[in-house]
């Protein structure tokens, strides 16, 4: 997957996201359960771009980047 196909991928996940925190009347059990699916899943297509952006600085190959799990990456602080 590449740089651009994985912003397209954030944008989509991004979209979703605002819809459902968009909606009023409060979310069903489901929604709010994929609400916090979509947060894992930007957290993880952000943290493979900036490890794909940090392999091709130091002349590494990015392809060589992988989606990490998500326990890993919900554990970063910002």
């Amino acid at each position: 997957m590449s740089n651009e196909q994985i912003l397209v991928n954030i944008g989509a996940l991004v979209e979703e996201e605002r819809a459902l925190r968009q909606r009023t009347g409060g979310l069903l059990p489901e929604e709010l359960a994929r609400l916090a699916e979509l947060e894992v899943q930007l957290d993880q297509a952000w943290d493979l771009l900036r490890q794909r952006r940090a392999k091709t600085e130091f002349g590494d190959d990015p392809d060589t980047a992988a989606v990490r799990p998500a326990a890993e990456v919900e554990s970063y602080r910002s």
